[in-house]
């Protein structure tokens, strides 16, 4: 059952939402500069909603109906070693240029925190690039914290 705010519905999305999920995760793609592959897009999105492999949740207009998705988040599941329970990485976060400006990046962010305590994980954790602003801004708002603590690497293969 959708959680109703403001405007939209945050709904969790299942493999009935394919097609306006992946088309909404290429447009992410494209916003991070990478070139739009519409039929990539929906056989990854297609893979993790068939495989479990993440949780993905929507933001759909209420006065627009099917089609009017506004955003999404991405949350794979991971583990903590250290204390021995499950952590969720919040992946991907995107909201379309429309839907910009109305509490929905914070309706996902909220969403997602649910489900880690639903799940009963040690909480959320994301990255995002130094010079994105506007999410870090958002973050904060949110009650994460940045780490100090920890260097991030990364190794390509």
């Amino acid at each position: 059952m959708p959680e109703s705010r403001r405007g939209f519905d945050i709904l969790r999305a299942g493999v009935e939402h394919l097609e306006e999920v992946a088309a909404l995760f290429d447009d992410y793609r494209v916003f991070y500069k990478r070139p739009p592959d519409a039929p990539c897009a929906t056989k990854f999105i297609g893979e993790r909603l068939q495989q479990n492999d993440s949780v993905i949740f929507l933001a759909r207009a209420r006065s627009e109906g099917v089609g009017a998705l506004l955003g999404f988040t991405q949350l794979y599941p991971s583990f903590s070693s250290v204390s021995m329970k499950r952590l969720w990485i919040l992946n991907d976060l995107y909201v379309a240029a429309k839907g910009r400006r109305q509490g929905i990046a914070r309706a996902l962010i909220e969403r997602a925190r649910q489900l880690a305590e639903e799940t009963g994980a040690k909480g959320l954790i994301l990255e995002t690039a130094i010079d994105n602003v506007p999410a870090r801004s958002l973050y904060d708002a949110c009650g994460f914290i940045k780490d100090t603590e920890f260097d991030r690497y990364a190794l390509d293969v």
